[in-house]
């Protein structure tokens, strides 16, 4: 058995850190614009606040687990919205738009729409503690 191999009964469990730790990061930036901790390097406008408050509701559901998919699809479109609307509009490289946090967002939420929340996820324990139905 090759090294790769010796890691797949790992995947469940990786999966779920990386939603673990993508959305510890970002709810960061979802009570920076609601609560303003940390205190935001700009001004927080009406559109920034909604954005925010998706974030923070967003970032927790993706914390736990629950409702990963439709959630994690939301924020990947939010991102991608956020990136074109303010990024873009400073420079056309992301690494001088600073635009690389919201293309990464994006494509880790387009990821677990595909891939789900892993292991660890409430939303698994709703799906365990249904009754089996014989099939006919």
């Amino acid at each position: 058995m090759s090294f790769p191999e010796h890691l797949s009964p790992y995947q469940p469990a990786a999966l779920a850190i990386l939603r673990i730790i993508t959305a510890l990061l970002f709810i960061e930036h979802g009570t920076q614009k609601v609560f303003g901790f940390p205190p935001a390097p700009y001004a927080i406008t009406t559109l920034f606040f909604v954005a925010g408050i998706i974030e923070l509701v967003g970032g927790i559901l993706i914390l736990l687990g629950l409702f990963t998919r439709p959630i994690a699809f939301l924020l990947s479109g939010e991102m991608a919205i956020a990136y074109f609307m303010v990024h873009m509009q400073i420079d056309f490289f992301p690494a001088n738009n600073q635009g690389d946090g919201a293309i990464l967002f994006c494509f880790i939420f387009l990821f677990l729409v595909f891939a789900g929340p892993g292991s660890w996820a409430l939303g698994n324990r709703q799906r365990r503690s249904q009754p089996v139905r014989p099939q006919a």
